[in-house]
């Protein structure tokens, strides 16, 4: 079934269907969860939980920084065409409007036999539930400097970086970029990056050449998100200018010297824009709830830790390592799916009933621009198999082609996911 752009922005909107929402907790002493980390998926479960409850649970965000600094949109800070300030997203409206406690400050280590974490600064922190919300980390390969090659997958200094390195850049630079192996967060955004690129060498006067300008090094065997648009846009709007090279794994990196070296060769570029392997972060792996693996394995259901040691453990969004796409959209999606499960655990109600797990849905959806002025999207919908305890795929669709409609309701979408989040 093919999607058009009005079904698909109803389709953005949905994320969750869940049946019954348990009302106020009614206790001595409120119950307390601590949320760590703040981006979308622990910025919504703290309001969430705050809302849900009837304001009755109290809740602890912690995060090292005052605001959260948005990785959606921040492709179009490097082009110069979205300004960074608009990227950061404050905690001020979560402890004005729904009395949730923002602590600047990191955590170190679970004890979680003791029901407490303790924090970088501020001592122990005791919970009846933790979340964990941490984002992603790195695997990098040898020889790869940040200070020289900018990953800017974390939105931030990274991006100022690489938007400084992209404005100093000639007809005659070589723009080489790489991406990881699936699973990494935001499928589309190394392509759309590509395209926006791309369109920049266009701008300064490039039109063809025996080399292109912007080399695409892809870990995976083919396009990971939008096969059909990133295709088109690579062949037809940027055919001199991109070389999309797929299956091509990187070995190392010379940053200083402006080399990658892969299963497909060596590559030379001007800029290095090096995305490594994502992964768990590493507070998460310190602790153990990785497994051993990238990611944490958790239930889809609530996204309590499996790990028998952590029980009473949540852990969502880009570090958790269930079959859904890592992004900002399905980060929201998967804490309201937490919040639910975490008020009915703390008012003695189950969490397995057939209604709750048949009204299990997320849904990751995006815009993407592919110029200054037009973009495309994607959406595709989980629902909980009871069969096989998993987030089953039931629909994917992209657009049937980029608009400058899309473009400007791009806008639209990003504003109602950022105000149902932090505001």
């Amino acid at each position: 079934m093919s999607l058009n752009r009005r079904n698909f922005l109803k389709a953005a909107g949905a994320g969750l269907a869940l049946a019954n929402v348990p009302a106020a907790i009614h206790a001595a002493t409120p119950p307390h969860v601590v949320v760590i980390g703040g981006g979308f998926a622990g910025a919504t479960v703290a309001k969430y939980i705050r809302i849900w409850s009837g304001f009755t649970v109290d809740v602890t965000l912690v995060d090292p920084k005052p605001h959260h600094t948005s990785c959606i949109l921040s492709n179009m800070v490097l082009n110069n065409t979205f300004s960074f300030n608009e990227l950061k997203l404050p905690y001020t409206h979560l402890k004005s409007a729904y009395g949730v406690n923002v602590v600047q400050d990191a955590a170190k280590e679970i004890d979680n036999a003791g029901n407490r974490v303790r924090l970088k600064q501020g001592g122990w922190q005791s919970y009846d539930r933790m979340v964990i919300a941490t984002g992603i980390g790195f695997k990098k390969p040898n020889g790869l400097d940040f200070k020289l090659s900018p990953h800017a997958w974390i939105a931030g200094g990274q991006t100022k970086l690489l938007a400084r390195q992209l404005a100093g850049m000639n007809m005659d630079s070589t723009f080489v970029m790489t991406i990881p192996k699936s699973p990494y967060r935001c499928p589309p955004g190394p392509y759309e990056r590509a395209c926006l690129v791309a369109e920049m060498f266009l701008r300064k006067g490039y039109t063809s050449g025996d080399n292109p300008r912007v080399l695409v090094l892809d870990a995976n065997a083919g396009i990971q998100a939008e096969k059909e648009t990133f295709s088109r846009a690579f062949n037809e709007l940027y055919g001199n200018v991109v070389q999309y090279v797929p299956d091509t794994e990187v070995f190392s990196v010379d940053s200083s010297g402006g080399n990658v070296y892969t299963s497909a060769g060596s590559f030379h570029g001007d800029i290095l824009n090096v995305i490594p392997e994502n992964q768990a972060t590493a507070f998460v792996r310190r602790q153990g709830l990785s497994d051993g693996d990238r990611w944490a394995p958790v239930d889809p259901t609530t996204y309590e830790s499996v790990l028998s040691d952590f029980q009473g453990v949540h852990i969502i969004g880009d570090s958790q390592g269930t079959n859904q796409p890592k992004s900002g959209h399905m980060a929201n999606a998967q804490a309201k799916i937490c919040a639910d499960a975490i008020l009915r655990s703390l008012s003695g109600l189950p969490t397995d009933t057939q209604e709750r797990l048949e009204n299990i849905t997320t849904n990751s959806a995006c815009y993407s621009p592919i110029s200054r002025d037009k973009a495309s999207w994607l959406t595709a919908n989980y629902r909980y198999n009871n069969d096989f305890d998993m987030m089953q795929l039931t629909h994917i669709g992209e657009a049937e082609k980029w608009s400058n409609d899309n473009f400007k309701e791009m806008f639209v979408w990003a504003s109602n996911l950022f105000t149902d989040s932090f505001a």
